[in-house]
Parts: structure tokens; C-alpha cells; sequence
């Protein structure tokens, strides 16, 4: 359909499928690699420094890929190091790691920058305030922040945050995955669907798009796939009434609290 951006990550559990589409796709002459931007990430069991470039040689492994275009840390939350995903005690409780910083781990990462096989790092799940702490020190700057972000859940703020640093805010749940309130089914997205021509998820994808960020789709329909990458620029009236007239405001995923996912089913252990 003409995406050329893919984003993985070690808790997807989808870089090997991910890894075999692409070795296909490029050597069918389908797509050149660098005309891709592919980003996996590190998850939260790996944020000591000893154990973040062991964590990418495996992901890219698996991604049977020379190099990776972004490397992005899954969550600003450490958990207890180990090969549980989800470490948790007697109660069930999350074990967090308290012996690691954050700073630690992403100089690790910058470290995997310097060594060639990694073009870019990032961020994901992250709040302003602990992204304001990150930039303050780094001596690579984050890329990309990738965070929830939709009309109802515009991250204005953070988003202005990261055009002064020159850093590409990417909207995951660009149409709230789904998930009620409906964006699609806004009065405010459907009656400017019907001026424009459009679907109410189209009108919301160009609205990111037009507004500056980035956006992740993530339909397994190819009708839908189509339709999402079909959008067309929205009238500039259009874009200020989605701004001042679009009254519900909610985050659908908790991640930024707890640094679990809240869109990723939690692996069953076998």
C-alpha cells in the first residue's frame, strides 16, 4: 500500500515474522532496505547497561537485519533483570528495578549509535516530564518520542516540547485503537468527514499528519490498510474546529503510569 515505516518491539513478539517480511519483500526487489524505517525496542526486563546491547544484537537477530533505523526504549520503567517479561512476586505484584537509572540506559543506547549498527534512538511511553530530564543530559538526543496520541489526547505540550528539539513525536492509537469513546465516531471528525469527502478515521490520520507528527496504523485489513493511507490535506477551518470543538478528553493506556502496555496481551508463559 506503500507503508514504509514498520515498528516492532521485543514484547510484540513480531520481529521474526517482521525480519522474514522484509528479507522477502527486498529480495523479491519488492522494496530496497533504505527506503524502510524500521524501529524495534528494549524492553523494561533490560534497562541495565550491562544487558541493553545484548538485548539489540538479539532483537536485530532475529530482525535478520544489518542495522536497525531506530532503536526506542519501550518505557521509562525498569524491571527486575532477568528473562521474565513481567517479573512479579508472591502477590503478583510488578518488581521494579530500583538500581538503574534512566540516564544509565539511555547512555547505553547512545553507545549503540557509536558503534554503527543503530542510526537513531528514541523514546516511547514517556511523560513530559521525564522526556525534560532526558534532553537536559543527552548527548544524543532522542529521534522519536512515541507516545498515545489522538484528537482526544492531542499532547499539545509534549508535542511542542519536541518541536523546539527538533524531535518527531509519534502517535501510537492515532484512532484510539478502537477503543470507546469511538474518535471515529466524534460529531465534530464525522461532520467534517462529510464536508470533506472522507472517512471519519481518514479525517483523524491527516489531522496528525497535517499538525506535524508522525502516526502508527496498526489494521491487519487491507481495505482498512488502503483507506488509511489514503488521507488528503483537511481545510485549515477544519483543523481549528477539531482543535476548540472537540470536548472529550481521555487516555486510553495507562503504560505512562506503570510501563505496561495496556494495548499488548501479556504473554502466557509456556
Amino acid at each position: 500500500m506503500g507503508f514504509r515505516h514498520i515498528d516492532s518491539a521485543e514484547l510484540y513478539r513480531t520481529e521474526g515474522a517482521v525480519g522474514d517480511a522484509v528479507k522477502e519483500a527486498v529480495g523479491a526487489g519488492v522494496v530496497k532496505r533504505e527506503a524502510l524505517f524500521l524501529a524495534t525496542k528494549l524492553w523494561n526486563n533490560n534497562h541495565r547497561p550491562d544487558r541493553v546491547k545484548a538485548a539489540f544484537e538479539a532483537s536485530l537477530q532475529r530482525l535478520q537485519l544489518d542495522y536497525l533505523d531506530c532503536y526506542l526504549m519501550h518505557t521509562p520503567f525498569a524491571f527486575k533483570p532477568g528473562d521474565e517479561l513481567f517479573p512479579a512476586n508472591e502477590r503478583g505484584e510488578l518488581i521494579y528495578d530500583t538500581e538503574v537509572t534512566l540516564v544509565e540506559t539511555w547512555r547505553a543506547m547512545e553507545r549503540l549509535v557509536d558503534e554503527g549498527k543503530c542510526r537513531s534512538i528514541g523514546l516511547s511511553d514517556i511523560t513530559l516530564e521525564k522526556l525534560k530530564a532526558i534532553v537536559a543530559v543527552a548527548r544524543i538526543k532522542p529521534a522519536i518520542v512515541q507516545v498515545e496520541c489522538h484528537p482526544y489526547l492531542p499532547e499539545w505540550e509534549l508535542f511542542d516540547f519536541c518541536k523546539q528539539h527538533g524531535i518527531v513525536l509519534l502517535a501510537f492509537a492515532p484512532l484510539g485503537h478502537g477503543m470507546e469513546p469511538k474518535i471515529v465516531d466524534d460529531p465534530v471528525i464525522k461532520a467534517i468527514a462529510w464536508q470533506v469527502g472522507k472517512t471519519p478515521a481518514q479525517v483523524a490520520l491527516a489531522w496528525a499528519v497535517q499538525r506535524g507528527t508522525a502516526l502508527l496504523t496498526t489494521s491487519t485489513n487491507p481495505a482498512h490498510i488502503k483507506e488509511n493511507f489514503d488521507i488528503s490535506p483537511l481545510p485549515q477551518d477544519a483543523m481549528q474546529e477539531m482543535q476548540e470543538r472537540i470536548a472529550t478528553s481521555i487516555r486510553l493506556n495507562a503504560v505512562v503510569e506503570t510501563g505496561v502496555p495496556g494495548f499488548v496481551p501479556r504473554p502466557t508463559s509456556e
